[in-house]
């Protein structure tokens, strides 16, 4: 049974479901990489190049991991996932990052998709990888049925409060009395991966603190609000952070919102800026952290301590 490798990173947290069960239903085992710690994160940083986020660099720890316990390992080429939109355009190169960056490497599965101009090439993408493990067209199509149902359980499950990591257990978001809701918004490979993000989520869910992202929010809605947009917003993530960012604080009366950004992130850097004019402009407490391989767990721990004690402090003035 051939083994595919998938590292969890980037955007494992958005697909990774939908991932498993195809190269599964093929006849492939699926190795996983394991949570992200310090040696995967020191692993990325000394073979990506020097100037790469910390996004990137964990990816290429993740794979690193993998390599020598896989006989493939899969590194789409992703250029857009909605149409008429992009992502970011490391995302395009990543797998020639990682083969010409990591040595000893098993064979690359990087098959391009891009959704900019329709489903087109999405079609080619499932056939080529499926080519790789069987003949039949049939068995092929049927697989990614089986893996786009098994996506929309996992985005529903996330649209009722679950993370990815709750979601991906089949379960929803756990049981509790919270006091009020924060908005965390951000790229979900920086707000789920619980050492990249020193376990925000749980840190304020402790504090009895009700945490929202924009994963938690219809497409539909999503959507509705990005075309009231001044100019079109056409980064994917762009448009989900800053139409979830209005919906939380208009729909879902948050007390406040944290964006969680990554040094060196040229995306984040713009839509960070537009996000927190758009917030303040409602009236509505901001925070906006930025972490990379250096940042120490005390400091966020601090940043987060000071705007909770804001928000509560703010409470008790305008309830005088």
């Amino acid at each position: 049974m051939p083994k595919v490798g998938i590292p969890r990173a980037l955007l494992y947290y958005n697909y990774f479901p939908m991932w498993k069960v195809f190269f599964e239903e093929l006849g492939a085992e699926v190795v996983l990489s394991g949570l992200t710690n310090k040696k995967i994160l020191d692993d990325g940083v000394n073979c990506c190049v020097d100037d790469a986020c910390l996004p990137m660099k964990v990816f290429h720890g993740h794979a690193v991991h993998l390599k020598d316990r896989v006989d493939y390992l899969f590194v789409p080429r992703l250029i857009s996932v909605e149409k008429n939109e992009y992502i970011c355009p490391k995302f395009c190169g990543l797998p020639d990052m990682v083969i010409n960056s990591i040595e000893g490497l098993p064979k690359v599965i990087d098959c391009t998709i891009n959704l900019r101009d329709g489903n087109k090439s999405l079609r080619k993408a499932v056939l080529e990888v499926g080519g790789l493990f069987t003949g039949s067209l049939s068995r092929i199509y049927n697989a990614y049925q089986k893996a786009s149902a098994e996506l929309a359980d996992y985005e529903r499950l996330m649209l009722n409060g679950a993370t990815p990591l709750e979601a991906l257990n089949g379960n929803g978001p756990p049981p509790a009395d919270y006091q009020y809701s924060i908005g965390l918004i951000g790229h979900p490979y920086n707000i789920y991966d619980n050492y990249v993000s020193m376990s925000i989520i749980e840190k304020l869910r402790v504090r009895g603190i009700n945490v929202l992202t924009q994963d938690m929010v219809c497409k539909e809605e999503l959507d509705r609000i990005a075309e009231g947009f001044t100019k079109p917003m056409f980064w994917s993530f762009g448009k989900k952070i800053m139409a979830a960012s209005s919906y939380l604080i208009d729909q879902r009366n948050v007390r406040g919102i944290i964006y969680l950004v990554a040094f060196g992130c040229g995306l984040d850097a713009l839509v960070g800026d537009l996000v927190e004019r758009r917030i303040r402009k409602k009236g509505v407490p901001f925070c906006m952290i930025t972490i990379d391989e250096h940042t120490g767990e005390a400091g966020v721990d601090t940043r987060l301590e000071a705007f909770i004690d804001m928000l509560e402090w703010r409470d008790t003035q305008e309830c005088l």
